[in-house]
């Protein structure tokens, strides 16, 4: 097979996207003549048809769908590479790309990364963060957008190194009206006969209370979906539902507004976050050494709560003289 240079995997991906030579076209500024002659080539030089026509517009045959995965993974290293190689030449001798899920980004992350970019080795190193579901976190290390992945490790991993990062526990927060106010801790099904306030469904923590209360033969009713922790506080406060969330989150907004922060005893309320990535080997020195500090911040925490959770020794009693 013939070397395929990234101008017509680009152009096959933009393809792919709009279903359209034509406005692929438009938007590479290519006129659509000169996309058909370049796709051509392209299914030469893979030996398969790469596309057919559809109803709906332009599709990928089987083969072009593998392409398709493997080209936007390509074209996603080339745009790293072009960022790195343009900060060195700036002067910038590092630059880290990060996914994390809400509740990383929520609870500890921006402290880790303030403390890593706040160290005076660090002054030449820049590092991005994008907020993802645990699944687009997954995704996006696999195909390369990104070099480190930070999510509940619950989420499908195969394929990828790991090291721990931080632990958190899930809690119930709820009005103080709420019928379910003055108790100390809960079951889930417990909150099964009351409307929940969800976070977007599709995150990992939503169908992992959605298989919990399938379980038990039930069904989580929504009455509000929101797209953030603050915007679930809120309703919480307007008394319009309970609301399932880290404890560490919550517990701020509970102070500031008076909720009450309730703790689930289930075994899976307390969620281990994980590090993710490709292939530690081909990590830039910069992301290696935000790997090493994250790491240090999760073995930091661990050792937090191994010296709280030791029962602490009673001095003896003096004897009397």
């Amino acid at each position: 097979m013939r070397e395929l240079d990234l101008t017509s995997l680009r152009l096959f991906v933009t393809v792919c996207e709009t279903r359209s030579i034509a406005r692929a076209g438009e938007q590479a500024s290519i006129v659509g003549s000169a996309i058909s002659k370049r796709l051509a080539q392209l299914e030469d030089a893979v030996g398969t048809p790469l596309l057919v026509r559809r109803r709906r517009g332009m599709e990928p045959t089987p083969a072009g769908e593998t392409l398709l995965e493997h080209a936007r993974a390509m074209l996603a290293s080339s745009a790293l590479i072009e960022r790195d190689m343009a900060g060195y030449a700036s002067g910038m001798k590092g630059q880290v790309r990060l996914l994390a899920t809400a509740s990383v980004m929520a609870e500890s992350l921006a402290d880790d990364v303030a403390a890593f970019l706040n160290n005076p080795a660090h002054q030449d190193i820049q590092v991005d963060i994008e907020e993802r579901l645990s699944s687009g976190v997954v995704r996006g290390i696999r195909e390369g957008s990104a070099s480190l992945g930070l999510c509940w490790d619950a989420s499908d991993l195969s394929g990828l190194k790991t090291r721990p990062y931080r632990t958190d526990h899930l809690a119930i927060v709820v009005h103080p009206r709420h019928p379910l106010a003055a108790r100390k801790t809960l079951r889930f099904v417990e909150t099964l006969d009351y409307p929940h306030v969800s976070l977007p469904v599709a995150s990992a923590v939503q169908l992992m209370l959605q298989r919990a209360a399938a379980r038990v033969g039930k069904a989580v009713t929504y009455r509000v979906i929101v797209s953030n922790f603050e915007s679930a506080m809120r309703v919480v406060r307007a008394n319009l539902g309970l609301s399932v969330v880290p404890e560490e989150v919550a517990a701020a907004y509970a102070r500031t507004w008076g909720l009450r922060c309730i703790r689930l005893e289930e075994p899976w309320a307390r969620r281990r976050f994980a590090l993710c990535f490709r292939d530690e080997a081909a990590l830039s020195p910069a992301a290696r050494l935000l790997l090493a500090q994250l790491e240090q911040g999760g073995a930091s925490e661990q050792a937090h709560r191994a010296t709280r959770a030791k029962p602490q020794m009673k001095p003896a009693p003096r004897r009397a003289r």
